[in-house]
């Protein structure tokens, strides 16, 4: 009815997977500010939120051919 289909992935296909761009960027930002320790990474990961704009988002769902335009 609204023109979907189901898009099958390989079995292993990150370049396919939207979330391994997020988590990308989020492995790059622990790195960058050396968290450490389980309380660290913790808050680090409480902040890296802010660094996720919309559009950014959008743009990895582009990138992995989720959406068109």
């Amino acid at each position: 009815a609204h023109r979907c289909w189901f898009l099958y992935l390989p079995p292993y296909s990150p370049d396919l997977n939207p979330i391994e761009m997020a988590f990308a960027k989020l492995k790059a930002h622990l790195r960058r500010i050396g968290a450490r320790t389980f309380t660290d990474v913790f808050k680090a990961i409480g902040e890296v939120c802010d660094l996720f704009d919309p559009g950014e988002c959008w743009n990895y769902f582009k990138a992995a051919k989720y959406v068109a335009g």
